[in-house]
């Protein structure tokens, strides 16, 4: 059987940094308290936004509020800020016609999971989508992984988790799946080799060799 492969979306699939990050910023305008910078946003990419904002608020009320802020630009401009990274949805389609099954493990809502899936033309690859209404805990938690093995029926053994973000990583290793890091969303080479990725790629056409060479892996940290 071929292995799973597990990916998350934001940074990894879908190029949404910067409707991401424009969200943020919206959210933030006239808040009284600390407001994050991009860098600091975009560290957090990769965990449910409502956990973040809380971070930032006096109250569940004003985190309430940056949230309905936050969504309004976010589903304003979701469509003009919102791309398949070049590359990636033939490879998806490839792999899918190589028979390996498939989920999406992200903390985006999993309603706007399925809304960016369909807009770049891939939802139909993914039966399993794990977001952040799907679990309790969330990424780096294993559980989001743990969640897709399940319901894709197999085994952590034969399962790839591939992601941007050091937390998308060190949900898979705790789950003990073998990861690859990437370097084209949120995180840089260096934030994803410190995170412990077992393999990281700079580039979509990357991919299948790194997910080729999983049955052969040697060194706990190889690069592309």
């Amino acid at each position: 059987m071929q292995p799973a492969l597990l990916f998350d979306l934001d940074g990894t699939l879908v190029d949404s940094i910067e409707l991401i990050l424009s969200s943020a910023r919206h959210a933030f305008v006239d808040f009284d308290g600390h407001a994050p910078s991009d860098e600091e946003w975009r560290a957090s990419i990769g965990r449910p936004l409502q956990a973040v904002l809380r971070e930032y608020a006096a109250s569940d009320a004003e985190a309430d509020r940056l949230l309905g802020r936050y969504r309004e630009y976010q589903l304003a401009n979701h469509d003009r800020l919102m791309r398949a990274y070049e590359g990636i949805v033939p490879a998806l389609r490839g792999f899918a016609e190589a028979g390996h099954p498939m989920a999406i493990v992200t903390s985006k809502a999993d309603w706007l999971a399925r809304r960016a899936l369909e807009f770049v033309g891939i939802a139909d690859l993914f039966p399993v989508i794990v977001g952040c209404d799907t679990c309790v805990n969330h990424k780096p938690h294993p559980e989001p992984v743990e969640n897709a093995l399940a319901r894709l029926d197999v085994s952590a053994g034969n399962a790839i988790f591939v992601g941007d973000s050091p937390h998308d990583v060190e949900s898979g290793r705790a789950a003990n799946v073998y990861t690859i890091g990437v370097t084209w969303g949120a995180s840089t080479r260096a934030e994803m080799e410190a995170s412990g990725a077992d393999v990281v790629i700079d580039d979509v056409a990357q991919l299948a060799g790194a997910v080729s060479q999983f049955a052969n892996r040697v060194n706990p940290l190889q690069t592309f």
